[in-house]
Parts: C-alpha cells; structure tokens; sequence
C-alpha cells in the first residue's frame, strides 16, 4: 500500500503590509529625528508593524536606516542630476542652490536634509552610520567636482579656477542651508543666502 503524498509545503504568509509604503514612514522618522533619537519603538508605531515584521523585511535598526538612505537619495536629491547637467558651470551652481533650497522648504516632509541630520551620533555605536552618511555627501561632491572640471578643460571656467576648492565650496553651503532649514530658516532667508554665495561665483561680476 503506497503512502500518502506529503502535504504541499507552506509558501509562509503574504506581508500585511506595504513594504514601500512602511520603508517611507521609516524614512521620514529617521530625518526628522536622526538615527540615534530614533528607537525601534518609534519606528514600529510609524511604520504599523511588530518588530518581528520588521527584522524580516528590512533587518536591524541600522539596515533599515541604510534603505533608508537609499530611499532618500533615489527621491529626494533628483535636482542634483538635473543640476549636473545644466550647459554651463555657472548654471550648475544656480541650479544646485536652489534646488536644495526647493528640497528644504517641501512642506511634506521634515526639516532639513537626512544626510546632515542623520549623522548628528554620538555614541561609538553609530559610528559606521556616520561613515555610511560621510561617504554618501563626498560621493556628491565628488561629483560637482568631476562636472566642474568639464567646465575647466571646456574654458567654462576662469582660468587657474580649482574644481576641488570650488565642489567643496558648493558642498558646504548646501550643508549649511540644511542646517539652517533644520533651525527654522524661512525659504524666503534660505534663498536670500543662496543668492549671496553665487555672487561669489567665479565669473559673477562679469555675468556669468
């Protein structure tokens, strides 16, 4: 007599839940309250799951963050393409200003930029989500200064201009405009502050 066949193995339950959907509720406690002011409860309550739920589906508090980020970046930070390839190094650098200012001030999200905000962590702990965040905001750095430098070898630049000095310029002022979002800084005061660092642009005296 043959036996019976075994039972048809379980493909295990369909999330609940939407897994994007939960990733963006998770992005946006994380901006707004950093990585380390955020704890696990806090993300389960934003999120509408368990915790086993969400190790499942994203990992540990630090892989969920790191999706995150990449949620972040792919959404959020859009007008940094657009910037790179605007036609000249000067419209790169108007464009790259006001585009953060725009991403800033949308009144549907939280203040300020994940990037900068994320990496205020003191502990040991955090330490490699500070290098994680460090890495990404060079990575954008790295490449204004890779566009500036078509700008050079292409005359769109004055001569002896230093693509180097001038990304890391670009880099720190859209920090500080995040910093200063992040304090309450109106769109209309963080314009006003954009419009002053392109007065300092190379070629701005001469219309650019």
């Amino acid at each position: 007599m043959k036996s019976a066949p075994p039972p048809p193995r379980s493909k295990g339950r369909p999330r609940a839940f939407d897994a994007g959907d939960a990733l963006d509720r998770a992005l946006h406690v994380f901006w707004k309250q950093g990585y380390e002011g955020t704890s696990m409860s806090d993300l389960t309550a934003a999120m509408g799951i368990n915790r086993p739920s969400l190790y499942a589906a994203f990992g540990n508090k630090e892989q969920l963050f790191a999706k995150a980020v990449e949620r972040y970046n792919s959404d959020r930070t859009c007008f940094m393409s657009k910037a790179l390839g605007q036609p000249n190094a000067r419209r790169v650098a108007e464009q790259l200003l006001r585009g953060v200012v725009d991403m800033l001030c949308d009144p549907t999200t939280p203040a300020g930029c994940l990037m900068v905000q994320g990496a205020l962590c003191s502990s040991a702990g955090a330490e490699a989500v500070r290098q994680t965040l460090a890495a990404g905001r060079k990575e954008a750095q790295v490449a204004i200064q890779t566009r500036l430098k078509r700008a050079i070898a292409e005359g769109d630049l004055p001569r002896g201009s230093r693509a180097g000095d001038l990304a890391r310029y670009l880099s720190t002022v859209m920090n500080g405009l995040a910093v200063q979002a992040s304090g309450g800084a109106s769109r209309k005061e963080l314009r006003s502050v954009a419009e002053l660092a392109l007065k300092a642009w190379p070629g701005s005296l001469q219309g650019g």
